[in-house]
């Protein structure tokens, strides 16, 4: 596993507004250190519920969000340039635990996340991010949300 030429590296996205930013970098480094990308979008209930899920019988919703998540993903990668990109994954589960066992199965040299806010919740269970870095067999790149400077 070399971090100076990574063959795969794992882009975990979610619906935030960090996830552009987070993509990015995983472009960037892609294209500077030559690796492709695997972007990964885990699927959590009930913390995600489109519309169309909420007049579901139970047994559907689970495919209902792994569908939208598929179709936000394909909209992310298409964004990343064919010759970097390695593929998509949407699995349904605890996001730290699906970024982290996607990145074992596919032999990822990295994982590249977004920071998330640490407050409310977040103090007592945790973040996805730093969960992550806790739990990770491999490196992690955690990405902070640019802030504007001032002038």
């Amino acid at each position: 596993m070399s971090l100076k030429h990574p063959k795969i590296i794992v882009v975990a996205l979610d619906t935030s507004s960090r996830a552009a930013g987070v993509l990015e970098e995983g472009i960037d480094l892609a294209q500077k250190l030559g690796g492709k990308l695997l972007l990964v979008r885990a699927v959590g209930i009930p913390h995600e519920i489109p519309a169309e899920a909420l007049g579901a019988t139970p047994n559907d919703v689970p495919e209902i969000l792994a569908r939208v998540a598929r179709e936000e993903l394909a909209r992310r990668a298409a964004a990343v340039p064919a010759e970097y990109l390695h593929g998509v994954e949407v699995r349904t589960g605890v996001a730290w635990q699906v970024i982290c066992d996607e990145a074992q199965a596919v032999g990822a040299d990295l994982i590249v996340i977004g920071s998330h806010g640490y407050h409310g919740i977040d103090k007592l269970l945790g973040t996805t991010a730093s969960r992550v870095v806790n739990h990770a067999d491999r490196s992690v790149l955690v990405v902070r949300e640019r802030v504007a400077k001032q002038a």
